[in-house]
């Protein structure tokens, strides 16, 4: 039996075990998949001994993306660019392979939340609001997908510029009071902060000056539907929700580790919407 896991401090809330769960079934496979609270201080070992262990890898979230990141014996190109991981996989040789799959499920869920051709019809720019590990992530997916101008924009002005300088030829940091002023040039806006999530303040952005074509992409996913979303949507704009990135980050990890591809269903969707209510 093949066994995964997601491994943080405090682990408690995530949703991975339902998700990987969901597509074990799914497909008939004879796996597990587990919450692991590992503290800090504890990590290093535990990443050490998963060689020797029956796991064939997991996924890594708060606060330690940025150790697995120093921890694993290999990188994927995208996750060295990034410098986070939040996939570790047990390789044949007995190495640890790390590897980030918040980039490609973002873009994985704008494309189908708003199809293929959303860079064309956006204009192929976009504003990132934040500058953590999430938005180094974005940054990276954004560049990869061929859009032809990024901003960064961030309270700190330092961290904004760290971001931007993973795609030099196309991105620029911005401070946040510059946002107002830029928005009638993106196309595509994405939160990558806190703002709006259950117990934070909302994101207060009037969205006015985006143009008609413009999409709006929040990673909050509790609540379902931010304030920024609600804000877009009042103003006709396509709006795309955090529950898809999480749901399509995961689909790399579950292929490496039980060998089959699965896919992000409305029935996936509708199992995590339900838990998200639930609580």
């Amino acid at each position: 039996m093949r066994r995964a896991f997601v491994v943080g401090h405090p682990i408690a809330h995530s949703r991975s075990p339902l998700i990987h769960g969901h597509w074990l079934d799914a497909h008939g496979i004879a796996g597990s998949y587990e919450r692991l609270d590992v503290a800090p201080a504890d990590f290093a070992d535990f990443v050490k001994n998963l060689a020797g262990s029956d796991y064939a890898g997991g996924n890594v979230t708060i606060p330690h993306k940025e150790a697995a990141h120093a921890l694993a014996d290999r990188l994927t190109p995208r996750a060295a660019r990034i410098g986070a991981v939040n996939t570790l996989v047990v390789e044949a040789d007995g190495r640890i392979r790390g590897d980030n799959t918040d980039a490609p499920g973002f873009i994985g869920h704008l494309d189908q939340s708003l199809g293929a051709d959303w860079p064309e019809r956006t204009g192929g720019s976009a504003l990132i609001l934040g500058a953590g590990g999430a938005a180094r992530a974005i940054m990276v997916g954004l560049a990869e997908r061929g859009l032809r101008r990024i901003r960064v924009a961030n309270r700190s002005p330092e961290r904004a510029v760290a971001v931007a300088a993973l795609a030099p030829e196309i991105a620029e940091a911005a401070s946040w009071s510059d946002i107002p002023g830029l928005l009638a040039e993106t196309g595509l806006l994405v939160n990558s902060t806190a703002l709006g999530m259950r117990g934070q303040p909302a994101l207060d952005l009037d969205l006015a000056p985006l143009p008609a074509r413009a999409a709006v992409a929040d990673i909050v996913y509790a609540p379902l539907e931010t304030p920024l979303l609600a804000a877009a949507r009042a103003r006709g704009l396509a709006a795309v929700d955090g529950l898809g990135m999480l749901l399509h980050q995961a689909v790399p990890g579950f292929e490496a580790w039980f060998g089959t591809r699965p896919a992000v269903t409305p029935d996936l969707r509708a199992r995590i919407v339900a838990d998200l209510a639930d609580r």
